[in-house]
């Protein structure tokens, strides 16, 4: 293997991936398995992490489904506790997992929907990461990717709690990259734009969103789930060793738009 090659060898490296039943999840999941990772698919349902793992498995890949929700705190102590019997530590997480059960101006927001977006979206990535970090830091370093968006940079109407959520999770990457940098751990964040996913389809399943979007991008289409995991690769491998605190837009030129 070439010396620029191999930066990007993840043999022998152990990674948790939030969210990764389906969509960008499931295939930042099987890019770092591909690379030579042992990867824990997670996401609530144990049926649903299995039947990616088993996937992974019959292509050769090495990959365990574990079930957490990650609004409960003791779900994603399991989930780190498990982990580390299953592969002895963790180098890699990848907080993927996300909500968004409205589609709504702000003025129709409540306190439930504010505390169930915020708990899943931003609490549960510190929770996870805190967990991570003494496990990181015994085995000499570890990157974090937390999946956050565009419109935590740039809102759209009815997406404001949603946006709300994305921008504090960028403000959580740059002061764990702050505080863990000594530490050998990283955290940076990728910001998709829109990706053809269930998780979205209530925009590009309507005609008329969809093509006011497509319309203004540079790029002139939405991405599919495959086009987020080479920049995931990038932040989980050596490749990316001077990188931390960074947020990266794979958007297809919406903030330039």
């Amino acid at each position: 293997m070439t010396r620029i090659k191999q930066q990007f060898d993840l043999t022998g490296k152990v990674a948790i991936v939030t969210g990764a039943s389906k969509g960008i999840g499931e295939s930042i999941a099987r890019g770092l398995a591909e690379y030579g990772a042992k990867v824990i698919v997670s996401s609530r349902k144990q049926d649903a992490v299995d039947q990616v793992a088993a996937t992974f498995k019959r292509d050769g890949l090495e990959a365990t489904g574990i079930a957490c929700h990650v609004g409960d705190a003791a779900q994603l102590q399991n989930l780190v506790d498990k982990t580390v019997e299953l592969y002895g530590g963790v180098d890699i997480l990848v907080n993927n997992a996300a909500t968004n059960p409205v589609f709504a101006p702000l003025v129709y927001g409540t306190a439930e929907v504010f505390d169930k977006i915020m708990n899943v979206n931003v609490k549960a990535c510190m929770l996870l990461a805190n967990l991570c970090h003494p496990i990181m830091e015994k085995r000499g370093g570890g990157s974090i990717i937390n999946i956050a968006s565009v419109e935590g940079m740039k809102p759209s109407m009815g997406l404001g709690m949603y946006s709300v959520s994305k921008a504090a999770l960028m403000m959580l990457t740059q002061s764990q990259a702050k505080e863990w940098g000594s530490d050998g751990i990283r955290s940076n964040a990728i910001c998709p734009g829109l990706i053809q996913t269930k998780f979205s389809s209530a925009l590009w399943q309507n005609e008329a969103i969809l093509k006011q979007v497509v319309d203004h991008l540079p790029s002139g289409r939405m991405a599919q789930p495959d086009e987020m995991a080479g920049l995931a690769l990038f932040l989980a491998s050596s490749a990316s060793a001077y990188c931390t605190g960074g947020v990266y837009t794979a958007d297809g030129g919406h903030m330039i738009a």
